[in-house]
């Protein structure tokens, strides 16, 4: 007796004793956790390499190497993890190609300049973006989910109890249960989200926080370089 009683509340019974409905729910909000926790690895993986690759560019930047060449030694082997050096080589590209021509004013150069590296720190900032609408929609939308399969099986069990002879909690009970484990999944699947979303959006809001100050200090870097040269 009482082992028939645990197979009854047991988690899988719940769920295969549920109705289609609840199950298509169940489901979707399953199939919502796994993609979500899929991206929060790959997020979390991307983030922390952006950020080695951020403070390793940045080292061998203010290291005194030559412009020139670290611009070479980036093109010839590019670190696609290195949001900075992207920016870098987007400056430094429009700055020689605009040195190069001929009667270019300096204060043209600089904005010609400024302008490339804020197109590619704007690259950058949608990479980092990427996943942050789903995991904002998970986190948001999971629990309404949930309790909208929650209600449709507490509905079914009272409708189930209208029919029956006599009312009890044993008679009400599992189909109650039933419908709660839809809300349940709905928020196991909000929660993780909606705590990566916060996080990840944080810190990729650092990450382009200093992808502009490096570009502020590079344009300066470069704008003495070319009224030095003029004078």
């Amino acid at each position: 007796m009482e082992a028939n009683v645990v197979d009854h509340t047991s988690m899988w019974s719940l769920v295969s004793n549920a109705s289609v409905v609840v199950q298509l729910v169940m489901l979707t909000l399953v199939a919502a956790s796994v993609t979500s926790w899929i991206m929060i690895f790959q997020r979390s993986t991307m983030l922390r390499a952006g950020r080695r690759a951020l403070d390793a560019f940045e080292e061998r930047f203010w290291s005194g190497i030559d412009l020139s060449k670290l611009y070479r030694q980036a093109g010839s082997n590019p670190d696609p993890d290195s949001g900075v050096e992207q920016v870098f080589r987007a400056g430094f590209k429009e700055f020689s190609r605009l040195r190069q021509q001929q009667g270019v004013d300096p204060d043209a150069v600089m904005e010609g300049v400024a302008r490339a590296m804020r197109v590619a720190i704007s690259r950058e900032e949608e990479k980092l973006e990427q996943s942050l609408p789903f995991l904002a929609t998970v986190g948001s939308t999971s629990p309404y989910i949930g309790l909208f399969g929650t209600v449709w099986g507490i509905m079914n069990s009272f409708r189930g109890l209208a029919s029956a002879q006599q009312a009890t909690l044993a008679t009400v009970a599992p189909g109650i249960a039933e419908a709660l484990v839809a809300t349940a999944i709905g928020l196991f699947a909000a929660i993780p989200a909606v705590i990566a979303y916060n996080r990840f959006a944080a810190r990729s809001e650092v990450l382009i926080g200093r992808y502009y100050t490096f570009a502020d200090e590079f344009q300066a870097i470069l704008h003495r370089k070319v009224h030095t040269s003029e004078e």
